[in-house]
């Protein structure tokens, strides 16, 4: 049977945008593919959940309940499998998040299947799938075919594809799975809340970020304000979290988050290590400002000076006053 399974991601019994996403770009091949889309809905209450997806194109929505929200890779891992069995879809949808990387590849392996992973364009060379994921530390994108595969699973970076604005009429089936019986499946202790922020690095299409070049948590406050009159989301790389001076939400590269939308990223102070480069490499015009000039930032940046990034700063302050 050929298809499409969609892998629904939720957090502490919230839908997360993500699960919208794929649900896009599984519209965006599902002629291609051809068989019915379906998503896979994981949860203590999965019916409170599966409205969130039924959406234009989606055929039918698969649920598994289990005995809590509480994110288990092993679980999860059982239940994609389990209705992976059942419909035999030729492609599994899953979003490349901290929690679908936990148990994709795993899947993968369990379906021996083709895969690839934080893939952001879908297509096809005849009947064949391709997928697009950066490579060689995003110095280049690679295009990944599977042939001979009857299955490919994939994960989806997130921020990418556009959900279907309309409602689906999707029907709703329930899945069999007895979680009790999974080896190694782990007891929940404890959910702590992550601390609210207004930000969202993942949507920003414009970023000003700052490293240990602006020398002092002090002059924090000068650098946001500039962000916000040009029209920035305020980044920062590892270091300014480390230290304290901003939260986590704020933080671009491989440990923080990756500016998958954003089209211009300027860069102050920031020397440019591999773990914020992750995180920034990919955008199509970077402006750094660096008194190094041996600092990685340069290796990738579109534009780059050696100024002080302080003077900089005071030149930008008296242009857009």
């Amino acid at each position: 049977m050929a298809g499409i399974l969609i892998v629904a991601e939720q957090l502490d019994g919230a839908l997360r945008e993500v699960s919208q996403e794929l649900v896009g770009a599984a519209v965006s091949i599902k002629d291609q593919v051809g068989g019915p889309v379906q998503v896979l809905v994981i949860g203590a209450d999965p019916d409170a959940l599966a409205s969130g997806v039924n959406l234009e194109g989606v055929d039918e929505i698969l649920t598994i309940q289990t005995p809590s929200d509480h994110f288990d890779p092993l679980i999860y891992e059982e239940a994609i499998v389990t209705a992976g069995v059942q419909s035999k879809p030729s492609v599994v949808l899953i979003g490349h998040t901290s929690s679908g990387m936990a148990y994709g590849a795993a899947v993968g392996a369990r379906l021996g299947s083709g895969f690839a992973s934080d893939v952001f364009i879908l297509g096809h060379d005849g009947d064949e799938l391709i997928a697009t994921r950066s490579a060689y530390g995003n110095k280049v994108e690679m295009e990944m075919g599977f042939s001979g595969k009857g299955v490919v699973v994939l994960t989806l970076r997130g921020a990418t594809f556009e959900p279907p604005e309309g409602a689906g009429s999707a029907g709703t089936m329930a899945v069999d799975l007895d979680v009790t019986s999974i080896v190694g499946a782990s007891t929940h202790v404890e959910y702590q809340e992550a601390p609210p922020s207004d930000i969202d690095i993942t949507k920003a299409d414009f970023i000003l970020s700052v490293g240990r070049g602006i020398q002092d948590k002090d002059n924090l406050p000068r650098f946001e304000a500039l962000a916000d009159k040009v029209g920035a989301t305020f980044g920062c790389s590892r270091p300014i979290v480390d230290s304290g001076w901003l939260p986590k939400p704020h933080q671009v590269g491989q440990s923080g988050k990756v500016a998958s939308n954003c089209q211009l990223y300027f860069a102050l102070g920031i020397s440019g290590a591999v773990q914020h480069l992750f995180g920034m490499k990919h955008v199509d015009t970077i402006i750094a400002v660096n008194t190094d000039p041996e600092a990685p930032i340069f290796n990738v940046a579109t534009y780059g000076t050696t100024v002080d990034l302080f003077e900089l700063t005071d030149a930008l302050e008296r242009h857009f006053n």
